[in-house]
């Protein structure tokens, strides 16, 4: 008799495996290294290391965090171009540290982990990429992040268009925009880079906004030969300018958690902005309606000036629907493109974007019925119920002030400290208590009272629903201080031969009840 079931194309069994080889997955690679632990995977959707910064190539696309804080504490550059790097600068950054650790031999590219399944008896993830491979880990940490899965904007017609359609996240080099007529919808991150770049280029570019960013100036000095020098022959001094980065954007957190600031902030941006544009009613519509830091705050010396131009039209209509070569605003006014970009971010949301993939823990849980209210894990690293699985960039750890590399540093050591607890203590697998889960939800939710983030807005730090899921309500340096050791207390460890002397003990308890008497 001949078994329905085929074959994984290879099998592989690993201490610890990573899915993702952006800024989280390699980091996790090199503390694993760090720490003496060599047998470890890195699965990656893509050809290539980078994440976001392999995807995100659009004209003007750079970082809003500083060079020298927007890199690892144990990789520090000396060279870098400027305060604020450019995409490209940055995934060379990536390509080096890569190599420097030589972490590419871990590296299995064009592998998309589509299911993740934790065997109880064995204490081991059994994990399948969609080629169909599967990889056996004691260990899985989920180091996706939260920007890699483009959205697209439910348009009437959009499908109906003729011309071209791309996402700023696969934007295509390829395709000239010289002298065409261009619609770009979105005003976030991405748009605010790639609209100035592209509008001296267009014939004729309508931005679509539907919701007005807080933008502030940026610093585009470039560090001179003369520094870079310095910060090469003198360690320190970069680390010095490193920490003076980290408490600047530290001293951000004051507005956020004092919103009475953010007002007199957003009442100077308010003049900077009617500074910069000329029409006193496009300064009306790019004034946000919202307190200052409630949505991501933005930096651009060139958003604003280039609503000046003659070629470049604000629209602020709803879009009724789309034509095979224009766009309809619901006031009825149709206007022609010719090429359709959409600056309209990402899924942040993982029950959204993990909606096809199958995660299931301990007696058949699964996340996507544990997140069904929203996203939840103990300080964004641990989730109760799936043994031995970690996340990077978790719920509640994303930041409004300061440089995300730094959390994922803490995050990664914190799980290095789970792994070798649990070998010192000759368990098979780690849970996270359900009540220390609960606990810290608990502190998140009364954190973010009276900040900014509660003041009203819509962001995509929230669910649909409006939970704010996505950010840490508190100083940096405050979760690396909650990150420096494991409380023991807040973890159930758990040897396997134990675990079915408690499955045999509880069979024999319901037996014995459902006995005849």
């Amino acid at each position: 008799m001949t078994s329905c079931t085929t074959p994984p194309r290879s099998t592989r069994h690993v201490e610890v495996a990573i899915a993702g080889a952006g800024f989280g997955g390699l980091c996790m690679a090199v503390k694993l290294k760090l720490a003496g632990i060599d047998d470890f995977v890195i699965l990656e959707k893509a050809g290539e290391v980078g994440g976001t910064w392999r995807d995100n190539t659009y004209p003007g696309a750079e970082c809003d965090v500083q060079s020298h804080m927007y890199s690892y504490s144990f990789a520090t550059k000396a060279n870098w171009s400027k305060r604020y790097a450019p995409w490209d600068e940055i995934q060379a950054y990536i390509l080096d540290v890569t190599n420097q650790y030589r972490l590419r031999r871990h590296c299995q590219f064009n592998q998309e982990v589509v299911s993740a399944v934790f065997n109880e008896s064995t204490a081991r993830w059994t994990i399948t990429t969609a080629s169909g491979d599967v990889v056996h880990a004691r260990h899985w940490v989920l180091a996706s992040g939260p920007l890699h899965v483009p959205a697209f904007p439910d348009i009437k017609g959009l499908s109906s268009f003729k011309g071209k359609v791309m996402h700023s996240a696969q934007w295509d080099h390829g395709y000239d925009l010289s002298g065409k007529t261009v619609v770009s919808l979105g005003s976030g991150g991405s748009a605010i880079q790639y609209v100035p770049e592209i509008a001296p280029k267009v014939k004729q570019l309508h931005v679509f906004q539907r919701t007005a960013a807080w933008v502030i100036p940026r610093d585009t000095r470039r560090y001179s030969a003369l520094r870079k020098k310095l910060f090469a022959a003198l360690p320190i001094t970069r680390t010095l300018h490193r920490w003076r980065c980290y408490w600047t954007n530290e001293s951000r957190v004051w507005p956020i958690f004092n919103p009475w600031m953010a007002r007199i902030g957003g009442a100077l941006i308010k003049k900077f902005i009617s500074h910069q544009v000329h029409d006193p009613a496009l300064v009306k519509k790019l004034t946000p309606d919202y307190t200052l830091g409630c949505k991501r705050i933005l930096i651009s010396n060139k958003w604003y000036p280039t609503f000046n131009r003659a070629n470049v039209e604000l629209v602020t209509d709803g879009i009724q629907e789309i034509r095979a070569h224009s766009i309809v605003t619901r006031d009825g006014i149709e206007r022609p493109m010719d090429c359709l970009i959409l600056g309209t971010g990402f899924i942040v949301d993982p029950r959204i974007y993990m909606k096809n993939f199958e995660l299931r823990g301990l007696k058949g849980h699964t996340l996507q019925d544990d997140w069904k209210t929203s996203p939840t894990s103990y300080l964004g690293i641990t989730t109760a119920h799936y043994p031995n699985m970690y996340q990077l960039v978790g719920p509640h750890t994303g930041l409004g002030h300061n440089s995300i590399i730094f959390m994922i540093e803490a995050q990664a050591d914190y799980i290095v400290k789970c792994m070798k607890l649990l070998r010192a203590k000759g368990a098979d697998y780690l849970d996270v208590k359900p009540s220390a889960m609960k606990r810290f939800l608990a502190e998140v939710t009364q954190s973010l009272k009276g900040t900014v983030w509660a003041s009203g807005c819509k962001s995509w730090y929230q669910t649909a629903e409006g939970i704010n899921f996505a950010i840490w309500p508190d100083s940096t340096w405050k979760y690396w201080l909650r990150t420096r050791n494991v409380n023991e207390a807040d973890y159930d460890f758990v040897r396997c031969g134990a675990r079915k002397a408690e499955q045999l003990a509880e069979a024999m308890k319901i037996n014995a009840a459902a006995a005849p008497r």
